[in-house]
């Protein structure tokens, strides 16, 4: 059996998907079908765009569909119509109802953006930094009705840099779910794809984040903060407050040093320092609201941060 051979639906929305989908078209699938969340008002002007996946599906001339939701009865009959015999997902944004989840004789197989059993969720990516692991990955699934439960087919696995940010390792978890999925692909094509079922007990849950999730709380360790900055980088961004505004935060690392949490302990053209419940925070960009997020040298050129200024 080749891939040109498999009557494959994709489902999709964000960047993340864009990698994976770009590598079935490459590999020559029987694409008969593209779906993707409906397009959203985006910018100030508030206009329809249309989301990344329905752009490169567009490019290639595959048929794009857009229910409202993929369980109404009507966009069950349309997949059904489609006759897919596998559908592949990845990051699209709606829960697949057993009724979609029974179509395709292979079955729906899904690339997650963890080393699953762990950070089934939302945020897997973010959480797994947040946390403080140093090794991440992809795993392709066979989707069931739970929450990430499905059986694991195929895992690659990848170091998480000490500085690396939520969205730097977004980029390269995409390249590397194009590679598990194209692995997964090859293997079921030939007969040898072995599915294991997941250890529930070895399960954590990645939950999606909130704004509020990038309150900086200066009692805990530098370390761990520097984990927050750095896992909720882009999004939702990291902050504390300065004189009752909202001061995001970016670029830390931790350091040694001492003092009340939450105090500066200097702030120079390098950076500014603030004392942690334990060590203490360097912090090399910052925003204001309706300011651009500036380096640190820049940002005091227009803000002083005396040393002794209470931040949070």
């Amino acid at each position: 059996m080749t891939p040109q051979q498999i009557r494959t639906v994709f489902m999709g929305t964000p960047a993340f998907a864009l990698p994976t989908l770009a590598g079935l078209i490459e590999a020559g699938c029987q694409l008969v079908g593209v779906y993707t969340q409906p397009d959203r008002p985006k910018g100030r002007g508030r206009q329809l765009a249309p989301p990344p996946v329905k752009e490169l599906a567009l490019q290639h001339d595959l048929p794009v569909f857009q229910p409202q939701k993929l369980r109404d009865p009507e966009a069950v009959a349309t997949l059904r119509e489609l006759a897919p015999d596998l559908i592949v997902v990845v990051a699209y944004g709606q829960i697949l109802p057993k009724s979609v989840l029974e179509i395709p004789r292979f079955g729906c197989i899904n690339v997650h953006a963890s080393l699953l059993p762990r950070y089934r969720g939302a945020a897997p990516i973010n959480q797994a930094i947040v946390d403080g692991e140093r090794e991440t990955g992809v795993t392709t699934m066979q989707m069931d009705v739970g929450l990430d439960t499905g059986d694991m087919l195929v895992k690659r696995a990848t170091p998480i840099g000490p500085d690396e940010t939520a969205g730097e390792l977004h980029d390269r978890l995409a390249v590397i779910g194009r590679e598990a999925m194209a692995e997964t692909l090859a293997q079921l094509c030939n007969g040898t794809l072995e599915a294991e079922p997941q250890d529930d007990a070895q399960s954590s849950y990645a939950p999606m984040l909130k704004k509020e999730d990038g309150r900086i709380d200066w009692r805990r360790p530098a370390q761990g903060l520097h984990n927050q900055v750095r896992g909720l980088a882009p999004w939702p961004g990291a902050y504390t407050s300065l004189d009752g505004e909202t001061l995001k935060l970016a670029r830390t690392r931790p350091l040694t040093g001492s003092g009340a949490a939450g105090t500066v302990l200097r702030a120079d053209a390098d950076g500014v320092v603030v004392a942690c419940g334990e060590g203490a925070l360097h912090i090399g960009q910052l925003q204001l609201p309706g300011k651009k997020m500036l380096s640190a040298a820049d940002f005091l050129r227009g803000r002083a941060l005396p040393a002794g200024k209470r931040l949070g």
